[in-house]
């Protein structure tokens, strides 16, 4: 949809703003689906950020449901968390140089994930899949890895192939410039599959360093694992000599105090980290058994390195998050939030006769307009992104934000009260009436 033709939500200063970036930067945004272009409409360019709020430059409020795309777990500029950095900051912004506080927040991963044992901090979930595949490859000495459709591991090239998230949103799943060559080694498996995974293992066992999933997938929206799936591929892996990786970039501390591991019982030999455990600030990790860490440089010959790798600020920020995620009851709170709102959802969909589909888990949900589950990249990519858009349009205009993007997991953070609930559920109930 061209921005000719866009509907206009954004208030007029955000539409000046949004002018003016489109001028200086590609589309106006440096990440694709904030444009909100798939939704047909202006984003609202953002001033400030407190608890459940956002207010935008033309000084609307917004319910946000985006949470920055996963790291704002407790709500927009917690104070614990502000004084932390403001803290760090004092000493310095950065110094190219090792700190005590990064040993600290690694102590803290390794304690909640029992996969860990030596974790390598970097800034952003692209550089933790790379590096994790990188270095899969050095330790089998195998060259393909196998993903799943609909399932987002960043941008590297590599993994550009059947990506899930903005590439679904823009339907550009193997993205221009990234040549032939640079996917030729990686297979790719639809989600929830087992049948698959083991023909291509068949095919190319000896070959596959590794599989690489989201144990909760959650860049086709929200897709949960079937009973024995992840399961399934924990035994695959370890009959076949490959590596399985966790890509818990997103739900490494969203779903409980660690990641899908802790909760179903497995321990994958890599993991990937991400946002949550930066608090909001870029910081992201990957990690796994002490053997296959220690191949990493400088004890081994794996490379990979980073200028910002475990910046101060970003580990203040996280190791005051994950302090505070640690309190008694936490996590039961964040899924009662969210179940209100999955069930809620679903009975004024139901009530208005709309085919609708909630998937939930955890402090995670999405919205499908379909008449089918919604259980791998087809059934994700099949639902009605037109009556999608509207329903997004319809609760921005009601003061509500969720990600411009069918695509996109919906969060729920600590700061959404009672009656934020009830007033999203009221505003879906007239959206769903418009539709």
């Amino acid at each position: 949809m061209s921005t000719a033709s866009q509907l206009v939500l954004a208030g007029r200063r955000s539409s000046e703003c949004f002018s003016r970036a489109r001028a200086l930067i590609p589309g106006g945004v440096d990440s694709p689906v904030r444009s909100a272009a798939a939704v047909g409409c202006e984003p609202a360019f953002i001033a400030s950020g407190h608890g459940a709020y956002l207010w935008d430059v033309d000084g609307r409020r917004y319910i946000d449901y985006v949470g920055a795309y996963g790291p704002s777990i407790l709500g927009h500029s917690h104070p614990l968390v502000v004084e932390s950095v403001q803290a760090a900051a004092a000493y310095g912004l950065s110094f190219g140089a090792p700190t005590d506080a990064e040993s600290d927040l690694a102590e803290m991963l390794i304690a909640a994930f029992p996969a860990l044992e030596l974790v390598r901090f970097v800034s952003s979930g692209t550089e933790a899949t790379m590096s994790a595949l990188r270095l899969a490859r050095a330790a089998t000495g195998r060259d393909m890895v196998l993903k799943f459709e609909g399932c987002y591991h960043g941008h590297a090239d590599a993994l550009l192939v059947k990506a899930g998230s903005g590439a679904l949103t823009y339907n550009t799943p193997d993205s221009a410039g990234v040549t032939a060559a640079a996917t030729a080694d990686t297979l790719v498996a639809p989600y929830n599959d087992l049948e698959a995974v083991h023909a291509l293992f068949v095919e190319h066992g000896k070959r596959i360093a590794a599989v690489i999933v989201e144990p909760v997938a959650g860049n086709m929206g929200v897709v949960l694992p079937r009973p024995g799936f992840l399961h399934g591929l924990r035994e695959l892996t370890r009959v076949q000599g490959s590596l399985l990786v966790f890509d818990e970039v997103m739900t490494g501390f969203r779903l409980c105090y660690g990641g899908v591991q802790t909760l179903v019982g497995i321990e994958p030999d890599l993991v990937c980290l991400g946002k949550i455990i930066g608090g909001g600030l870029p910081l992201a990790a990957y990690g796994g058994r002490r053997d296959l860490m220690e191949l990493v440089a400088p004890t081994g010959p794996v490379y990979q390195a980073g200028t910002l790798s475990g910046n101060p600020l970003a580990v203040a920020a996280g190791l005051a998050t994950l302090r505070l995620l640690r309190r008694e009851n936490v996590y039961r709170e964040l899924e009662a939030k969210t179940t209100a709102l999955a069930v809620g959802l679903r009975e004024r969909a139901a009530k208005n006769g709309l085919p609708v589909r909630v998937n939930s888990i955890g402090a995670m949900f999405s919205v499908f307009f379909s008449d089918s589950a919604v259980v791998d990249y087809a059934t994700s990519s099949s639902s009605d992104i037109v009556r999608f858009s509207a329903f997004y349009q319809a609760m921005r205009k009601a003061g509500v934000h969720l990600p411009p993007s069918p695509f996109e997991a919906v969060f729920v953070s600590l700061a959404h009260s009672a009656q934020d609930v009830d007033d999203t559920l009221s505003a879906a109930e007239r959206a769903f009436a418009q539709l």
